[in-house]
Formats: C-alpha cells, structure tokens, sequence
C-alpha cells in the first residue's frame, strides 16, 4: 500500500545531497516505448519492433508524428485476441512477422524485439525469441531484446533499456579510450567529437553508434562520460566489463558543457592551458548567447514535475546560469551516483523530491504559483487551463541541447512559454483554482 505522507530522507554523513521527500502514489508518465522515437533515428540500420497493442502503434505514431509517407524503422506486431486467447502460439507468429519484416527490409543489420504492457502480461518470452532468431539469421541480423513496458518505468528509461541489451555484444579492448554513452542528435555529437580532437582526446567512441557494425569496444581502460543522467543500467553493464565512470556534471548550459568536457580532459592528462585555450572561446560565446535569456528569466520560479531524470541538471543550469529561483526539482529516480557532480552545483535549500503522487505534487504546485510549470503533457493544458504558465519536459528530451552551441536553445525553450503567455495574456485575470483535482468536473458558472 503506498504511503500517504510523504517521507523526507536525510543524506548520508558526508554526502552533500539536499533533503529529499520520497514520494509513491498515483504517476503521469509516457511509457518506455517513446525512446524509439529518438532512437530509431539515431542508429541507421536498426529497426525496432514493438511486440504491444494497438494501444502501443497508436502512441507510437502520435508521438513521432509519422508523415504518411516516411518508412521509419519502427513498427508494431500487435497482439490481438487471438494471442490473449491462446489459440495461436505467439512465438511463431512473431516469428511469421519478422520473416516478412527482414524480405521487405533487408537493409535491417540490428533488429530490437521490444517488450509491452501487454506481452509482459502473457508473458511472452522475447529473450529466449531474440536468441533463436540470432541463431536463424547469425551473420546478417543481430536481435536484441529489451523492455519499453509502463508498467514500472518512466519514458528515458527505454533507452537505458536498449543500451544496456547491447552492451554483452560489445567486443573486448584492452586499449584506453573514451566512451561518450548517450543518444546525441548528430550535429551534437560532430560538435563534441571536434572538442575532443582539439584538446588532444582520443580515441573517443559514441554509444550507440550510428550504425550497427560500429558499436565501440570496452573493457579494463576505457573512460565512460555520460551524456544523459538516465543510464543507471547502461552504465552498470558497462562498468562491469571493467570500463570506469568519470564523475561530471551534464553537458547543459555553458557551465556543464565546460565541466563535462574538463573531466575527460582531466582524466587524459590534457596540459590545463590547453584546456583554457580549448574551451575559454567557447564558454565566453555560449555565456554571451545566454545573455537575453537571462534577462527574461531572471528572478523567475519554476516547478518541475518527476518526468524525464533531466530534472536535476536542467534545474542546475536554470539557476547558475539564468538566475532562477527553484521552487521544487522533483525526478522519478534520483541515481545518487551518476548526479553526484551535480547536486553540489544546486543553490542551497533546493527542495528536490524522488518518485510521485501527483495530486499532492499538484496541492504543492497551486500553493506555490510558480512563474513556469516544467510537466508532462498529461498535466500540461489542465494546469495552462487553471491560469498557469508550462513547459512540455518531453520537448528537452527530443530537442538537442547538449552542448555549447545549443546552450541558447534550451534557455529558449524555457523563455518561450513565457513570452507566449505575456503576448495572449495580456490584461487577462488571473484565477488560479486551489485544490480542485483534475479529474473533477467543472462547475457551471453564473450568467
């Protein structure tokens, strides 16, 4: 039974993390399923198919805006009630689907069974599917398997998820080097591949890979930089075939960038006058692209809703670097370890909270009237109907933001809904409603 008060964890003796409320009740997430949307386009020969409902299609091609013409490299074998009933046998059906699959498409090099709701619940065995079909199609398809299921995750955890089914296949090296893990959009990974090679840094791999036959080797010295907070079991995985984890800070904003891109350097004896050389220029342009938004954002008080695990480093650079005042930094899962250059960066008295009941996060947002809600879609237009301002989180994890040159970027995807609000809103009265849940029904008014 989930626990009604909320319960505040003290941090360890030494540990520099803020006091946390431990929240389990009532979630508003997407499902893990939404990570191909971004995936799916990152690893070129790749294809994922979705073994779900056609609840799961639906979302699918809602959330990557499909046009009738694309071919993406997604789909979905749905189970119907002919798979519930057990009148079929679901492995040779889903066999029959990735038959046809592979003859249309036979570009395919990595093809990803990807666990539902709704397999989970017939306990569909994609393992034991993903190792026979390995076997049928050894030397021209790599299968792999991992879970998308809502049930016990939130949405970035699908591509901790993918990463981590395909770090077992990853060959061996007892060569040192760099391994940048993270989805990146192209132009940012270009972007850092060029900082590295000017300070000197090499070899430097990207996980995953833009294409299938160049997955990176790992083993006893190779450096692991996190592009994304999210990668608890992509990291794990890794870290147990003996590559090492650099502590950093995420590469958000001017400051995290710098942070980020110092720890490898650190970690390859990069003379620090060269680090200056490298990485002062662009620091001072990516502060200066900051500039304006800081004078829109400044004084500022912002909410963040548990969605992405982004919460934490966004909330970092909101406040360092455009002076905005938190109000609370709630996250699914605070991982302790990979944000542990993180939370030291956060002013002090930063109220953070691990896990969700919404209606009380919701009780706590109306009493604070903060100037931007950062939430999921679910919440999104019920609380722009109450009279407040909002940012879909979902935005900053399909936008690319990493990096110097897209530091600009983010801040603008926080400056916008506030510059909206000031053109439409203008002279309109603002009503917040205290206390009324979002499913109750709105009363009429009098005339």
């Amino acid at each position: 039974m989930n626990a009604r008060l909320p319960i505040v964890a003290e941090p360890s003796p030494g540990c520099a993390l803020p006091p946390v409320i431990l929240e389990r009740g009532q979630r508003e997430v997407f499902c893990g399923l939404t990570g191909i949307v971004w995936l799916h386009r990152k690893i070129q020969d790749a294809f994922f198919l979705v073994v779900g409902s056609r609840t799961c299609a639906h979302l699918l091609q809602s959330a990557a805006g499909v046009m009738i013409f694309a071919e993406p490299r997604f789909a979905t074998a749905i189970i119907d009630d002919r798979d519930l009933a057990g009148l079929a046998d679901a492995h040779d059906e889903l066999n029959r689907v990735v038959t046809r699959l592979l003859e249309r498409r036979p570009e395919i090099r990595l093809l990803f069974l990807v666990g539902s709701c709704p397999s989970e619940v017939i306990k569909l065995d994609l393992g034991k599917a993903a190792a026979q079909l390995s076997t049928r199609y050894a030397g021209q398809v790599a299968v792999k398997h991992w879970s998308g299921s809502g049930i016990e995750t939130t949405f970035t955890q699908g591509e901790d998820a993918c990463l981590a089914s395909l770090v077992p296949g990853l060959a061996h090296t007892d060569e040192p080097g760099l391994m940048v893990v993270g989805s990146l959009a192209d132009v940012v990974e270009d972007q850092f591949a060029r900082h590295f090679a000017a300070l000197g840094i090499g070899p430097v791999h990207f996980l995953p890979a833009r294409r299938a036959g160049q997955m990176p080797a790992v083993g006893p010295n190779t450096q692991l930089l996190l592009a994304q907070p999210f990668l608890a079991d992509t990291c794990k995985a890794l870290e147990a075939r003996g590559a090492q984890r650099l502590s950093a800070p995420y590469p958000l904003g001017a400051e995290g960038t710098t942070l980020w891109l110092q720890a490898a350097a650190q970690a390859f004896g990069v003379d620090p006058a060269r680090r200056a050389n490298v990485l002062g220029p662009l620091r001072e342009r990516a502060a200066r692209s900051l500039a304006h938004h800081r004078q829109q954002l400044q004084g500022k008080r912002v909410f963040f809703f548990p969605d992405s695990q982004l919460e934490m480093p966004l909330a970092r650079f909101l406040a360092r670097e455009l002076a905005v005042e938190l109000v609370e930094v709630g996250s699914p899962y605070l991982h302790r370890n990979l944000l542990d250059a993180e939370w030291p960066l956060l002013p002090d008295g930063t109220q953070l909270s691990e896990g969700q009941d919404v209606e009380r996060q919701l009780d706590r947002c109306r009493t604070a009237q903060p100037d931007l809600v950062v939430c999921g879609l679910g919440l999104a237009n019920p609380l722009e109907a109450e009279g407040m301002t909002t940012k879909w989180s979902i935005e900053l994890v399909f936008t690319p933001i990493q990096g110097y040159e897209q530091a600009a970027d983010l801040a603008g995807l926080f400056t916008r809904p506030l510059l909206r609000r000031e053109k439409l809103g203008a002279g309109r009265s603002h009503i917040p409603i205290v206390g009324v849940p979002l499913s109750a029904p709105l009363q009429p008014t009098a005339a």
